[in-house]
């Protein structure tokens, strides 16, 4: 097995400026894709961005040479039309020079909610990505696709712009039902992975026997959070752009001022303890082993949060990535 290794450039903490640098030090620091989500809010209201993930991929498109670029991942459902992620994609892959993979997923409230619509609850959601996923495929396939469902139509439209080459598109999940739908409808899973095992069992577990059912090859990236911090304070500071990420109310949430206020209202240890926690490589390394040994993994994504990203991309690089591959190799 060959496992290939992420570098999530997270928009909900840094501006778009210094997360074109950060993605620019992931590739020479030896990573093989940079990932970055589509987000409209962030998770807190003060130590905080939100910019446009797309635009950002085209500077960062044209920053690189050599990394794949994902995203993990935008909406496809409700704040864009289907067809518009498709010509986005599109255009990033021919930027690129064809190093695109588009992750899609079901949405969350923070994102759709703030500018009018109604976010419904899960049997719409993924009724309009059956649909969604249908007009992405054909289109990015260069077909003139015509299009009549019950949530998206499309007349005659077409991308006079296509990818290099064939795009792949990732679905996300978190439990079982999402799961078994990527693996009838998507060319590969995305998946945040607390517990190894549970995720083995609930997610990739029932991902791989869809994908195997429909006679496709299933493709796993699987990521995890982990916040590096030599103590607990350090980790606090780390953290704050994320805070919200495991507050209550967070997937009906519409406003990060809320969030920052419900995080702020609990205890440091109970948020810090809902992620990962590493104060070196070693304890690094012992976070994101498990994805590779355990959930066999077709790409891990290094998420980590800390007080200085570009050093940690350096120190990653450096310290993880080689013990990492040599144990896939191994």
């Amino acid at each position: 097995m060959t496992t290939t290794f992420a570098w999530l450039c997270s928009h909900e903490s840094s501006q778009p400026e210094d997360l074109v640098a950060e993605a620019v030090a992931a590739e020479r620091a030896g990573f093989d894709m940079v990932t970055g989500a589509d987000h409209f809010h962030p998770w807190v209201d003060d130590h905080s961005a939100a910019s446009f993930v797309w635009s950002w991929f085209g500077a960062v498109a044209q920053a690189t040479e050599r990394v794949e670029l994902a995203t993990s991942v935008t909406c496809p459902l409700y704040r864009y039309h289907p067809a518009l992620v498709a010509q986005a994609a599109a255009t990033v892959d021919r930027l690129s020079g064809g190093r695109f993979r588009l992750g899609v997923g079901t949405g969350e409230a923070i994102n759709e909610a703030p500018l009018g619509w109604v976010f419904p609850g899960y049997a719409e959601r993924i009724a309009r990505m059956r649909e969604a996923l249908q007009i992405l495929r054909r289109l990015l396939d260069g077909e003139r696709v015509d299009f009549a469902g019950e949530h998206y139509r499309t007349d005659r439209a077409k991308l006079y712009s296509p990818p290099l080459g064939r795009v792949p598109i990732w679905m996300a999940a978190g439990g079982p039902k999402s799961a078994r739908f990527a693996g009838a409808h998507a060319d590969g899973l995305l998946t945040s992975v607390k517990d190894p095992d549970d995720a083995l069992r609930r997610v990739i577990g029932p991902y791989r026997e869809a994908a195997r059912r429909r006679g496709a090859a299933p493709r796993v990236l699987a990521t995890r959070w982990c916040v590096l911090a030599a103590d607990e304070e350090e980790a606090w500071r780390a953290l704050a752009p994320l805070r919200g990420l495991r507050a209550p109310g967070r997937l009906e949430a519409v406003d990060p001022r809320m969030l920052r206020e419900r995080a702020d209202a609990m205890d440091r240890e109970e948020i810090l303890g809902q992620y990962a926690v590493a104060r070196d490589a070693d304890e690094l390394v012992a976070v994101y082993r498990p994805l590779v040994e355990r959930a066999g993994a077709d790409t891990v994504a290094i998420q980590v949060a800390s007080v200085d990203p570009l050093e940690t991309v350096a120190r990653v690089g450096a310290e993880v990535l080689p013990r990492l591959r040599g144990e896939v190799a191994s």
